[in-house]
């Protein structure tokens, strides 16, 4: 059987690979956010992905049969994950939503990555967690939410992220591919999404698809390429870490929702995003 490899350090290429990361998932959350109908939205991402994946799939290597029952528990997550995205941007600002849904997930992931998956962190990388955490909550609580259900659906995601976050982050350990790993995620995740959606609602779900098709192709090419990176530097450094710097996406979110999206972000929530970025040179520090 493969060993599970812990990796231990986070080098200057991870951290930047990681930022570039969080630029694609903030996009693709903007993407459903601006959608129509958030749910068909979503599935339109997903879908593209999938098709995508399923190009590459014929020429990239293949996972290990050791991952397969974390590819199979990873789906059902993030399948869940996605249409819970869907309906909080549905009820509620991404500006509040989408920080409370990344911010509360890398805490759960540190806690149980180091008491059951055997990653090590240093004092200034859970310093680094805490700031990072702490900042993104102050940010969404900042003001009143726009509905408590938004909130709620934004904490239940929260687990899930947090769920296929240590799922995948063990399952492309043991794959010894990063890539064949991602493919297949992505596959499984929309395949089941596009399918639910072409047999329980065709006529609707076909017609959006077709409208806003590009919108989906640039979000499938987000979201795979900010997963993918994810999944890869997951096998180059401790999860916690990963999935902590990977939530600097808010910076770039809070960029999105001001300037595109047109929601207001002001006073505490500019504070917030400078200890976001406080809490992620604190965890290149460390």
């Amino acid at each position: 059987m493969t060993s599970l490899k812990t990796p231990v350090a986070m080098t200057l290429s991870v951290f930047c690979i990681l930022l570039f990361a969080a630029l694609l998932h903030a996009s693709w959350n903007a993407i459903v956010k601006a959608g129509n109908d958030k749910l068909y939205s979503a599935i339109g991402v997903s879908g593209s992905a999938a098709l995508m994946a399923l190009v590459c799939l014929p020429f990239s290597p293949q996972p290990a049969v050791a991952s397969i029952p974390f590819l199979a528990a990873s789906t059902v997550l993030q399948v869940v994950y996605t249409v819970l995205v869907a309906k909080t941007y549905q009820v509620s600002d991404m500006s509040q939503t989408y920080p409370l849904m990344r911010g509360s997930a890398p805490l759960l992931v540190a806690i149980i990555s180091v008491l059951f998956l055997g990653d090590s962190l240093s004092s200034l990388a859970w310093v680094g967690i805490v700031v990072i955490c702490i900042a993104i909550l102050g940010m969404a609580f900042n003001g009143h939410a726009s509905s408590r259900q938004g909130v709620v659906l934004a904490l239940i995601n929260a687990c899930f992220i947090a769920g296929y976050t240590l799922v995948d982050g063990t399952g492309v350990r043991l794959s010894e591919t990063a890539l064949g790993y991602t493919l297949w995620t992505f596959f499984l995740n929309g395949s089941c999404l596009l399918g639910w959606a072409m047999i329980a609602r065709r006529q609707e779900a076909a017609r959006y698809l077709v409208q806003h098709w590009k919108k989906g192709i640039f979000g499938g090419i987000g979201t795979m390429g900010s997963y993918g990176l994810a999944l890869w530097a997951m096998t180059q450094s401790p999860l916690a870490v990963v999935a902590a710097l990977r939530e600097t996406s808010i910076l770039f979110g809070a960029l999105i929702a001001w300037l595109l999206l047109k929601e207001r972000v002001v006073g505490l929530r500019l504070v917030a995003a400078g200890g976001i970025a406080a809490g992620a040179m604190l965890l290149r520090l460390a």
